[in-house]
């Protein structure tokens, strides 16, 4: 195992998520709700904990095998779901187990809910649910790979380890890297496609 480089990448897609909750705050600050300090928290604990992360991993050689591409998918979903429970339990006044089940919830796409009288909740708040339902439909582990390569890591151990199905193997494009930014490229044409279309 190498463990150097799982903490550096469990950092690195800490700071991605730190980066994604820019947008719930912005969201936040328009509907002038009152929750930009709560969204500012999570962003400096997802930001502070990618930070650390990757300070305490050095600057060694980074390589990842198979095995390592298992362990870090495992860790950042647990990391992951964990970071993004933090403004349910801050906004949305859940317990731990119930932000962390909304927060798994929606990273896994599976779209159930523990919070009661949703229209009278923040808008803030209701639009981090589905944001975050959004962030998970495409798999933030193929974004991942699409920008694992500005670390000197080859994504492929992480997208087979995530990948479903038979056809882990194959590939849209010669490179996997343009592979999940033509999915990533698609899922955003047809969101905004939708958005539109609404």
């Amino acid at each position: 195992m190498h463990f150097a480089t799982i903490t550096r990448l469990i950092g690195f897609l800490c700071l991605g998520f730190g980066a994604a909750l820019i947008v719930p705050l912005m969201v936040s600050l328009w509907f002038s709700d009152g929750q930009v300090m709560q969204f500012l928290m999570s962003f400096a604990l997802a930001v502070g904990a990618g930070g650390v992360a990757m300070a305490a991993s050095g600057r060694g050689k980074l390589m990842l095998r198979n095995r390592d591409g298992f362990l870090v998918v495992a860790l950042f979903w647990a990391v992951l779901c964990l970071l993004a429970a933090v403004p349910f339990v801050r906004i949305g006044q859940l317990s731990f187990v119930d932000a962390l089940f909304e927060a798994t919830s929606g990273l896994t796409t599976t779209g159930a809910t523990v919070i009661t009288h949703l229209a009278d909740q923040p808008k803030s708040l209701l639009f981090y649910r589905q944001y975050i339902q959004w962030l998970g439909g495409m798999g933030l582990v193929v974004l991942a790979v699409a920008v694992l390569p500005l670390l000197g890591i080859g994504g492929s151990q992480l997208y087979r380890s995530e990948a479903p199905g038979p056809l882990k193997d194959e590939r849209l494009t010669p490179r996997l890297t343009s592979t999940a930014r033509l999915l990533w490229g698609v899922y955003v044409a047809i969101t905004v496609a939708c958005a539109l279309a609404y």
